[in-house]
């Protein structure tokens, strides 16, 4: 595959897994975020906490990276789908990917999550199809575009089915960098809660707690064995309720 464009391109299942969400509409998109400021929703998301010493390096690195593509493209592409805007009607900013820290939770999804192979690989070779299109469009490397030109070049892309879940896949990211807990490297200070005015959940999960560490519905079922069952004394007569016991298989 070596464009947006391609014939042969099929949806993959990862993606299928994944909402269906999609819209090219920044004020559509901040209505989605308004919506989900639900716990049901953020709770859903399925993300992995870092230490403070882990955030501090994940940004160095990425400090030098995104000077450089693919995180220099990724960057671009971010701020231009949710840019830091002004209400028209009160003195509410609104904030962007750069203050909702997108880039950098984007970087840990791709380096530090257990984000499946083919999902990374599709975020990074997106970047080369978009500066192949940008190139052909406009004659320059999508960095190098105007704001009018950069939304020329996005909505281009999203008329066909790979261009349109790139972005897609974009935005669910720019959405989780919004809704997570701090801990998780984007939503800085809680500063995408503010804005929804919702109230982060307490405590946060710790190393050894991430999601993906925690073990199986299967394997936690057979940690719970019966162990037998012992009569229960009422008021008038025995009654034989089995009792289900905790216990460590051997």
């Amino acid at each position: 595959m070596k464009s947006f464009f391609d014939k042969n391109y099929q949806t993959p299942l990862w993606f299928r897994k994944k909402s269906d969400y999609k819209s090219e509409d920044p004020q559509s998109r901040r209505q989605f975020l308004k919506s989900a400021a639900g716990a049901t929703a953020i709770a859903a998301l399925p993300v992995m906490p870092l230490s403070a010493k882990q955030q501090e390096q994940s940004l160095i690195q990425l400090n030098k990276l995104k000077k450089i593509d693919p995180w220099l493209t990724l960057e671009a592409t971010l701020l231009h789908l949710l840019p830091e805007s002004k209400s028209a009607v009160s003195a509410e900013v609104s904030p962007g990917a750069k203050s909702i820290n997108a880039l950098a939770y984007l970087y840990q999804v791709v380096t530090v999550q257990p984000t499946e192979e083919d999902e990374k690989k599709f975020i990074i070779k997106g970047v080369g199809w978009l500066n192949g299109f940008a190139q052909s469009q406009q004659g320059k490397p999508f960095v190098q575009l105007s704001v009018e030109q950069k939304e020329v070049t996005l909505r281009g892309i999203s008329n066909s089915s790979a261009g349109s879940n790139w972005l897609s896949t974009l935005l669910a990211y720019i959405f989780e960098a919004m809704l997570a807990p701090p801990a998780y490297g984007g939503n800085p200070d809680g500063i995408g809660w503010r804005w929804l005015e919702h109230q982060g959940g307490f405590p946060l999960p710790k190393a050894g707690q991430r999601y993906f560490e925690l073990p199986t519905r299967g394997k936690a079922k057979d940690q719970i064995t019966i162990r037998e069952i012992e009569p229960i004394k009422s008021s008038t007569r025995y009654t034989n309720v089995p009792l289900i016991k905790r216990a460590n298989k051997a």
